[in-house]
């Protein structure tokens, strides 16, 4: 695995984290994840991406998700869960009151993730400079478990399927 810290001005990446402002969590505890309603090409790339995500992840096997979608996926019982196609991240945007253009990444195998502390104790990670937005929130029960390396199976999944651009 190929991984890097970039714009972390050498703080381990735990200390980042603890850093990040994070914002409501998008899950719950039944897993349940609204879909998200990407269109055009976004939904085509979030479409060819489902069928790259891989069978098992952190060793957890995939589950059917809810809502079943093209855009959404799971893993494990506490599940890890993926949504593609979703809202660029509000430290993103622009307005935001913790708007921060220069949030810090962590690229996993060619593909940069931008993690968020959530006030549940998970981790969200979302992608940055793909087509698509593509998020993944692990359960505080994974987090400080290597998280990043669970990341290598999902990174080849979108390199493959999420081509390299700014939306």
């Amino acid at each position: 695995m190929k991984s890097s810290c970039r714009r972390l001005f050498g703080l381990p990446v735990a200390a980042t984290l603890l850093t990040v402002a994070g914002c409501t969590s998008t899950d719950d505890a039944s897993g349940a994840l609204p879909a998200p309603t990407p269109s055009g090409q976004q939904a085509a790339h979030c479409r060819a991406l489902r069928h790259e995500l891989p069978s098992t992840v952190n060793e957890l096997k995939r589950r059917t998700d809810r809502p079943d979608s093209d855009f959404t996926a799971a893993w494990g019982d506490t599940p890890i869960t993926l949504r593609c196609g979703v809202p660029r991240p509000l430290v993103l945007t622009r307005g935001y009151k913790h708007y921060n253009p220069w949030s810090a990444t962590v690229e996993i195998n060619g593909v940069e993730w931008m993690p968020e502390q959530q006030p549940d104790g998970s981790l969200r990670c979302t992608t940055s400079k793909r087509e698509a937005w593509v998020e993944v929130t692990v359960p505080k029960k994974y987090v400080g478990t290597g998280e990043f390396e669970m990341f290598t199976g999902l990174s080849d999944a979108v390199r493959k399927a999420v081509p390299l651009g700014v939306i």
